[in-house]
């Protein structure tokens, strides 16, 4: 799909994930189906998902490290693929400068910085060295919700209410 001038006033308009896509549409001169025909297909083809975030500093036990990685291959990309299937991990970018990656993984106090690398990027062949950045404050940082390891039980009615 191309992002025309309409679909990038629809993703702009739905930095909101909440905004219906009836205001949407009426905002744009368009009909409700048509929008909701973009984004369906703007979905399908992985351009645009629409999430809960959050800043992983309000979850207790969560942190955020950022990893250098050097490697021995120059198949930037597969291994970037491959390392971005790991538990934990964000995203993994190919950079340009020191590392040939940067990784952004989650850990808690479950799933610690030596459980990644013994039990994730152990599996990983090719890593010539890694160097770890523990993130102590960020800002505007914003992580999924599904890779918040906070506990699989339903919240109780006090919970919700908080």
């Amino acid at each position: 799909m191309k992002l025309d001038e309409t679909t990038i006033a629809i993703i702009r308009l739905m930095k909101d994930g909440r905004i219906p896509f009836k205001k949407i549409a009426d905002e744009l001169s368009f009909t409700e189906g048509t929008i909701r025909s973009r984004v369906k297909k703007m979905q399908e083809e992985g351009i645009l998902e629409i999430t809960g975030l959050v800043d992983p500093e309000a979850v207790p036990g969560q942190s955020v490290v950022l990893i250098g990685v050097s490697l021995h291959t120059m198949d930037l990309v597969k291994k970037a693929e491959e390392i971005s299937k790991l538990k934990g991990v964000i995203s993994a970018c190919v950079v340009t400068g020191r590392y040939d990656l940067i990784i952004t993984v989650t850990l808690t106090t479950d799933y610690g910085l030596l459980e990644f690398y013994t039990e994730e990027m152990s599996k990983v062949s090719g890593v010539r060295s890694v160097e770890t950045f523990v993130v102590y404050k960020s800002y505007n940082m914003k992580i999924p919700c599904d890779l918040l390891n906070i506990g699989s039980k339903a919240p109780d009615e006090n919970e919700m209410n908080r």
